[in-house]
C-alpha cells in the first residue's frame, strides 16, 4: 500500500517561519545568542533517507530565506552510533550541534547530563503546541520542564492474516483472552504457523499486557521512581504474556530469544497468524510473502472491546544547551517539528504526526493508519522520565525477567521481584 499524496505543501513552511516570532531563552550554558551564522543540525539517518532529506531541505531553505545571514548545516548520523556522538558533543560544546534529533526514551538521560536546553517558555508560547498529543509532550518533559519538541510518534497494534482467519472462520479478537484462544486455534489448525508470534526479548510487545491488567513500569515518588513491575497487577500481565510461549502457540525454544524485529520478520515471511507490530513495521510486512493477505486492528485489552495501552515510541528534536544561537536554534526546532513539516514527513516516511489534528488527517487519507491512531486515542504509556531508564533498558532487565519466567527458571513473583530490585537500584543511582 502506498502512502497518500502529500496533503501539506512544503513551501508553506516559509509562511510558518515568517509568521513566528521566536523568544530568547535564558538558560543556555553559552553567553552568546548570535542572530546570524551557521546552525549545525544532527538528524538520524534512515534506511531510505532521501525522502526525509527532501522534506528537511525544504524547511531549511525556507528558514534561511526568513533569516538573512543564516546557514543551516544538516548532518545525518547513524542511529546505532548516536550514543557515542551525543556523549562527545556534551563533553565538547565546540563540536556539538545546535539542534539534534533524539529518541524519546533518551530525554531524561540527556537532561541529567546537562545537554538539552529548557524550552518550556518557548514551547508554551508556540501556538501549534496546544495540539500536541499529551503522551508526546510527556516524552519531552522532565520534572515539569520541556526540553524539546516531539517529531513523530510510533505505536504497536495487532497484525493478522486475513486469509488464515477467513479459512478458519475466525474474527479478530476483542479481548486478551480471545487473543490467546484465537492464537491456539490457529496453531492447532495450522501447525506450520505460530498462532501469535511473541518474543521473550520484545519488551514493548510485552508491556501492553502489563498495562492492560493495571500494572505499571514504575511510579513517581519523592522526586524519583519506584518500580511497579512486581505488583500483583503487573504480575498478572506478565503471566498473561509469558503463557503464550508454549507448544500450542509459540514454543519457548524458538520464541524466547526473539525480539520485536524477529516477530515481524516471522509474520512477514508467512510463519504466523498474528503479530504485534508498529506502524513503522508496515514496509517490512509489505515487502514479505503476506502482502495483500493481512490487516491490522488495535491490540485488545482485558475487557471485550477495549484497547490495550501501547508504548508511545518515536523521536523528538531539541536544542543543545551549549548553542551560541539559542533564539535561532529554538525557532528552527519548531519549524522542523511544525504541523506542516510533520504532515510532509508522514507523506514522505510514514512517520505518525504528534499533533492530534494532523494525525487525524493522516488517518483519513491513509486507512492503514487508522488502527494505530485509534490506539493512540485510547491512551498510551511512556517509560519513566528518569536517567536510570537508560541503564534498565541497556541492561535488559525486563527481557531477562521475561526469559526467566518462560524458561521456568523462576516464578513470575520471583522474576518480577528481582527485576524490581534492579530497576530501583538504577533509579537510585541516577538520582
Amino acid at each position: 500500500m502506498k502512502l497518500a499524496p502529500r496533503f501539506a505543501v512544503l513551501l508553506a513552511a516559509a509562511a510558518v517561519v515568517a509568521g513566528c516570532a521566536p523568544q530568547t531563552s535564558d538558560n543556555s550554558s553559552s553567553d552568546k545568542d548570535d542572530q546570524s551564522g551557521t546552525l549545525r543540525v544532527w538528524l538520524f539517518q534512515e534506511v531510505g533517507n532521501d525522502p526525509k532529506a527532501k522534506v528537511v531541505d525544504s524547511v531549511v531553505t525556507a528558514f534561511e530565506k526568513a533569516h538573512k545571514g543564516t546557514k543551516v548545516d544538516v548532518e545525518y548520523i547513524p542511529i546505532d552510533t548516536r550514543a557515542q556522538r551525543v556523549k562527545a558533543a556534551f563533553n565538547d560544546p565546540k563540536s556539538a550541534p545546535d539542534v539534534m534529533e533524539y529518541g524519546n526514551t533518551d530525554t531524561a538521560g540527556y537532561v541529567h547530563d546537562g545537554g538539552l536546553l529548557d524550552v518550556t517558555k518557548e514551547f508554551g508560547a508556540w501556538s501549534e503546541a496546544k495540539d500536541t498529543d499529551p503522551t508526546a509532550k510527556q516524552s519531552v518533559t522532565v520534572d515539569g520542564k520541556v526540553y524539546g519538541s516531539p517529531f513523530y510518534v510510533g505505536v504497536r497494534a495487532l497484525y493478522y492474516r486475513t486469509d488464515v482467519f477467513k479459512s478458519l472462520g475466525l474474527q479478530p479478537p476483542k479481548s486478551m483472552a480471545e487473543l490467546a484462544a484465537t492464537a491456539r486455534k490457529i496453531h492447532k489448525a495450522r501447525s506450520d504457523l505460530y498462532g501469535l508470534v511473541v518474543g521473550g526479548a520484545y519488551t514493548y510487545g510485552a508491556m501492553p499486557f502489563v498495562w492492560a491488567n493495571g500494572g505499571e513500569l514504575a511510579t513517581a515518588k519523592g522526586g524519583s521512581y519506584t518500580s511497579g513491575i512486581d505488583s500483583a497487577a503487573a504480575q498478572k500481565g506478565i503471566k498473561a504474556y509469558t503463557s503464550l510461549f508454549t507448544g500450542d502457540n509459540c514454543p519457548a525454544a524458538k520464541c524466547a530469544v526473539m525480539g520485536g524485529n524477529d516477530t515481524i520478520t516471522a509474520f512477514a515471511a508467512g510463519k504466523a497468524g498474528m503479530a504485534i507490530g508498529g506502524d513503522f513495521s508496515h514496509s517490512a510486512v509489505e515487502a514479505g510473502k503476506v502482502k495483500g493477505k493481512y490487516a491490522v486492528v488495535p491490540l485488545p485489552g482485558v475487557a471485550s472491546g477495549s484497547v490495550a495501552p501501547a508504548f508511545a515510541g518515536g523521536n523528538n528534536i531539541g536544542v543543545l544547551k551549549s548553542t551560541s544561537h539559542r533564539t535561532l536554534a529554538v525557532d528552527l526546532m519548531e519549524q522542523l517539528t511544525s504541523k506542516t513539516t510533520q504532515a510532509s514527513m508522514f507523506d514522505a516516511m510514514g512517520f505518525l504526526p504528534t499533533f492530534t489534528d494532523v494525525r487525524d488527517a493522516a488517518a483519513a487519507k491513509v486507512p492503514f493508519e487508522k488502527p494505530f491512531v485509534q490506539t493512540l486515542a485510547a491512551g498510551t504509556k511512556f517509560v519513566p522520565a528518569s536517567p536510570g531508564w537508560s541503564e534498565i533498558d541497556s541492561s535488559l532487565v525486563l527481557p531477562t525477567m521475561l526469559q526467566e519466567v518462560i524458561s521456568g527458571k523462576k516464578s513470575v513473583a520471583a522474576a518480577s521481584k528481582d527485576a524490581a530490585r534492579k530497576m530501583n537500584d538504577a533509579f537510585s543511582s541516577a538520582g
